[in-house]
């Protein structure tokens, strides 16, 4: 079920709510609510999200993936990830993923994610999923500092929905292959591990510790970010942990 609004707060904090209005009987799994402007979007890190009214792609949707084990719950950033970096593909090149989900043209963000489970027990009971995708937009005027938008990149103007309605596609399509083989989920990983962002070469990163270069080593299952430093030390990180030095 697609939900059209022209402004909201956030799109995830109104998928929220209906959830909570629903109880137990559960709104429609992949109800999808798309706005023309948010107030308020939300980012990672407690960012906000810049996006013109009416150009770009700013929607929530919600799955129950009790299937899925919390130590396995990346396996859903991989999925989501690799539905809207592949669906790029379609429209231009040099399209990548930055761990953990943010979507990269070469150097500049293109979409952000922002993934919010809610657990039950030992699995997954609910997830709602937060996206924000620069398609016409022509200018950002905030001081994000690499945003870029598909028009940005090809100069040609994309009908949203259809863009939209490729990118729930694949994620479902995706998600059910997830729910029926298991085994999915190392397909998943190959590929999103082959879609990373500087996947190849020394780049700059930044710890706590302060600032060093290393090159990629791998993604854990349970979303490790794994690097081998210059002294050929592998250093291990969670979200947030590490940044990229862009």
């Amino acid at each position: 079920m697609m939900i059209h609004l022209n402004e909201t707060d956030s799109t995830n904090r109104y998928l929220q709510q209906l959830c909570q209005e629903a109880g137990n009987n559960k709104v429609e799994e992949f109800t999808t609510v798309c706005a023309d402007y948010q107030t308020a979007g939300k980012g990672q890190r407690g960012n906000s999200w810049e996006a013109a009214r009416g150009a770009n792609l700013l929607f929530s949707f919600v799955c129950y993936p009790t299937f899925v084990p919390i130590r396995q719950q990346f396996v859903l950033s991989q999925l989501i990830s690799l539905g809207i970096k592949e669906t790029l593909d379609e429209y231009c090149s040099d399209i990548s993923i930055k761990w953990p989900n943010d979507i990269y043209w070469k150097e500049k963000k293109i979409c952000g994610i922002l993934i919010e489970n809610d657990l039950q027990g030992s699995s997954i009971g609910r997830c709602i999923s937060g996206i924000g995708l620069n398609i016409n937009q022509e200018a950002f005027l905030s001081d994000a500092p690499n945003p870029v938008s598909l028009k940005q990149i090809t100069g040609e103007h994309y009908q949203r929905n259809e863009i939209l309605e490729k990118v729930m596609q694949r994620i479902e399509q995706s998600y059910q292959k997830l729910k029926e083989e298991p085994t999915y989920a190392s397909e998943l990983a190959t590929r999103y591990a082959a879609s990373l962002f500087r996947r190849e070469g020394m780049h700059s990163y930044q710890d706590k510790d302060g600032m060093f270069n290393a090159r990629l080593v791998r993604v854990e299952t349970d979303g490790r970010f794994v690097l081998m430093d210059e002294a050929n030390q592998e250093r291990s990180y969670l979200f947030k942990e590490v940044q990229y030095v862009l």
